[in-house]
């Protein structure tokens, strides 16, 4: 410790400069974290929420794009429902269309049908619940865009008017898109286009996108509830990957913070590296006296530990700071704590593994050697 703290104090110029690296370093993986879970968020926050378990969809679908191009029957609930693993089943709906209010505010929605009174019927913070066709309860931050109970939503291009009647607690978004909850025979006339007075093939009422399932007791055996009800199912977590665009992001947002990662371990090791081949001698001359390889590692990691945790924690208020004015903003960038604890221990190991393997290649060096001794 002594050595350290001496060095700390005498070389604080270089120190200082390597402080300002991690900070850096630190500050961005705030950003990224807030990033990653704000876009997760605005993908997938809809069905994070429902209370479901598992989805079944159509027979082969292709598993991400399954809420696009899944269509099911009362076949597959039935045959679901009548499982012994399964609580409960229900039909779901799920359309994205373009829509505008009777205020001439414009929104894209994702519209999910839903069986009024059932488990996937959600509860509103302000307004009413589902009760009657043509009626659609939308999320919070559609309301911030100037929606309200009352307002008259026309869904283009047939015309469909649906009464906004109860907004939502939270963000419910789906692909990036607030979600608006309507009956399930509404639902099923927008997506067949069917316009205001037209009549309804009796096929269209017959017609969904997938089987919201609950378990019971340990859970389902998706497979085997598959082959008899001739569906494909996944679990809630499984079926965001058929949110549009939420594998990308989130994959490419990964690939970025994990480089990240690397990069602080290649750049703390790089500068122990420097530092301790310039401490050469200085440290031959503790190992002539007697010190240890596990001391002078010690004492070595005891230095990174300090540089490390101060030079992060400045860096983390930084970017606290700067991410909570960009999530004042409408992007979507949301912080949480458990994502920052777990970049910032990743942060701390791998800049303190770096800094070990530079001090170990020194240490291995003889005293006499190193002094000069061999001349």
């Amino acid at each position: 410790m002594f050595l350290a703290r001496r060095e700390l104090v005498f070389a604080r110029g270089r120190f200082a400069l390597m402080g300002a690296v991690v900070a850096l370093i630190s500050i961005l993986m705030v950003l990224l974290s807030g990033l990653s879970v704000g876009l997760a968020n605005d993908g997938v926050s809809g069905l994070q929420r429902i209370p479901v378990d598992a989805f079944a969809f159509q027979k082969d679908v292709s598993k991400d794009s399954a809420f696009s191009r899944s269509v099911v029957g009362p076949d597959a609930v039935d045959a679901w429902r009548d499982r012994d693993d399964v609580a409960d089943a229900t039909a779901l709906g799920n359309t994205l269309v373009n829509a505008r209010t009777d205020r001439d505010v414009e929104i894209d929605l994702a519209l999910f049908g839903v069986e009024r009174g059932s488990f996937v019927d959600p509860e509103v913070e302000s307004g009413t619940r589902l009760a009657r066709e043509g009626e659609v309860v939308i999320s919070a931050t559609a309301a911030e865009q100037g929606i309200e109970p009352g307002d008259t939503i026309t869904v283009e291009p047939a015309g469909t008017e649906l009464t906004v009647v109860g907004v939502l607690a939270d963000q419910h978004t789906f692909g990036h898109v607030d979600i608006g909850y309507l009956p399930l025979r509404s639902w099923q006339e927008i997506r067949a286009g069917v316009r205001p007075g037209d009549e309804v093939p009796p096929r269209v009422y017959e017609e969904f996108t997938a089987v919201a399932l609950q378990a019971a007791g340990d859970g389902i055996d998706l497979a085997a509830g598959d082959e008899a009800a001739g569906t494909t199912s996944m679990t809630r977590e499984t079926s965001y990957g058929a949110s549009p665009g939420y594998t990308a992001e989130t994959s490419t947002l990964s690939l970025i913070q994990w480089f990240l990662y690397a990069i602080s371990a290649l750049v703390v090791g790089a500068f122990f590296t420097v530092l301790t081949i310039q401490r050469r001698q200085e440290i031959a001359v503790l190992r002539a006296m007697g010190a240890g390889t596990g001391w002078l590692l010690r004492d070595s990691l005891v230095q990174s530990l300090i540089l490390l945790v101060l030079s992060a924690g400045t860096g983390i208020a930084i970017g606290l700071a700067g991410g909570a004015l960009i999530a004042s903003t409408p992007m979507p960038f949301a912080l949480e704590a458990g994502p920052i604890a777990g970049a910032t221990a990743l942060l701390l190991t791998l800049g303190l593994a770096g800094a070990a393997v530079a001090v170990l290649r020194i240490t291995r060096v003889d005293p006499l050697n190193a002094l000069g001794g061999s001349r």
